[in-house]
């Protein structure tokens, strides 16, 4: 695919049945541009790009982003839910217990194996989420010091 054959994010949120706005623009690329944000994070990219947008537009913006496929919502045990821009994949994360640093970890072997279940009780299973608990190199390296 060559870089005239991308579509646009406008385009993309056109193509999702989505309304094109500014904030909407503003918020799918902040979300593009970031690493597993969470909402305040995310509101203030927003404005940092078109000005003022009230926490509650960011959460339905979310919503419609995340119902379109656009964005995937990650909900950690104890932690805020996180956004982030890669979608449409069988990717995992793995996250530290101590400072919560989120990263992408790709399917382990096969392609998607976590997509057998032992026993998937009559259910046609489309994804699987893994999450990986642990301690990043940053905090590993301060525990042991």
């Amino acid at each position: 695919m060559t870089a005239s054959q991308i579509p646009t994010t406008a385009e993309q949120l056109r193509g999702a049945g989505l309304r094109v706005t500014a904030a909407r623009v503003a918020l799918l690329e902040t979300v593009r541009d970031g690493d597993h944000l969470g909402v305040d994070a995310i509101a203030s990219g927003v404005r940092a790009r078109v000005g003022h947008i009230s926490v509650q537009a960011v959460y339905e913006a979310l919503h419609a982003l995340t119902a379109a496929g656009l964005v995937r919502r990650i909900e950690p045990a104890g932690s805020p839910a996180r956004f982030e821009g890669r979608v449409g994949d069988n990717h995992h994360h793995v996250i530290c217990r101590s400072c919560g640093v989120v990263a992408d970890v790709d399917c382990a072997v096969d392609v998607a194996p976590c997509l057998t279940a032992s026993d998937d009780h009559g259910f046609s299973i489309d994804e699987a989420e893994v999450i990986y608990w642990g301690q990043c190199p940053t905090c590993s390296t301060t525990l042991s010091t």
